[in-house]
């Protein structure tokens, strides 16, 4: 049963409704709020325990400082070459993956597909020896370009089991009416079923983007060093080895969350018509 619209509702529901949501909103972003406001503190706050109060002062060149003066540019550009090639390569594997086992009914199709499946619910932490271990046998360890590869070996699962069940709600009727005329499978991909997924493509793209960028354990594990790690591992280094520089972690972090932040925006009419395609009839 679906909860009644609020405007369905009583006065009171309705007054109650209007003063909790935004105590609930200010408390949900109450984190987000002390973080940016740590990154715009000036040193010397934090070095006399002001960590809660208001800052004395703002202090852009915080931003300025872990700019000129640290390699943030190249974390973020790292994740950039890790990030992208994941969401390419995971979700363009899925869609050929997601329509092989969506119309072709061959012998073994359901078990292929719970194997997709079940890799989703394998515990990612029991892999780490096993992982690192590979990556250092193929000389990949310390590179973006493994990390990257691993993030696309295992994200294939999850966006083959999306891709799949919105390619098995698509009307079965244009693919058939398309061999009927005689057009070749790869052009019934290519001109037909492509066309019909762009949101979920825009969807699924997005929610990808936004867990490799925001990877830490991966990116942990399997990195260690400025030419390779990406910007949730290469953080820590932005604090100095004997005094706590968190008005520069801070300001790191805020640069570390546009990107997932300005893709989403971008992208919001597609995620959000690729999540409730289907929804109604």
């Amino acid at each position: 049963m679906f909860p009644r619209p609020i405007q369905q509702s009583s006065t009171g529901v309705q007054w109650l409704y209007a003063v909790a949501l935004p105590i609930a909103l200010f408390l949900w972003l109450f984190p987000l709020l002390g973080v940016a406001l740590t990154s715009l503190r000036p040193a010397a706050d934090l070095a006399q325990g002001n960590y809660f109060g208001m800052p004395t002062g703002i202090a852009w060149e915080n931003y300025v400082y872990i700019f000129t003066e640290t390699p943030i540019g190249q974390y973020m550009l790292n994740s950039m070459w890790v990030t992208i090639p994941t969401v390419i390569g995971a979700v363009g594997l899925s869609l050929m993956t997601g329509f092989a086992l969506a119309v072709y009914g061959f012998r073994g199709s359901i078990l292929v597909f719970f194997m997709f499946v079940a890799g989703n619910f394998v515990p990612f932490q029991i892999l780490m020896v096993p992982v690192r271990d590979m990556t250092l046998q193929l000389g990949m360890y310390d590179t973006w370009y493994g990390l990257a590869l691993f993030h696309i070996a295992f994200q294939t699962g999850f966006c083959t089991l999306f891709m799949r069940n919105f390619i098995k709600a698509l009307p079965f009727e244009l693919i058939e009416a398309a061999r009927v005329e005689g057009v070749k499978e790869w052009r019934i991909f290519v001109y037909i079923v492509l066309p019909l997924m762009r949101p979920a493509i825009a969807a699924l793209s997005v929610l990808v983007f936004t867990f490799i960028w925001n990877d830490f354990f991966w990116a942990t594990v399997l990195t260690q060093g400025v030419d390779s790690q990406p910007i949730t591992a290469g953080l820590s280094s932005l604090n100095g080895q004997w005094i706590a520089q968190w008005h520069l972690v801070s300001a790191g972090s805020i640069l570390a969350a546009l990107p997932p932040v300005a893709m989403f925006f971008l992208m919001q009419k597609h995620f959000i018509a690729g999540l409730t395609l289907g929804a109604v009839k």
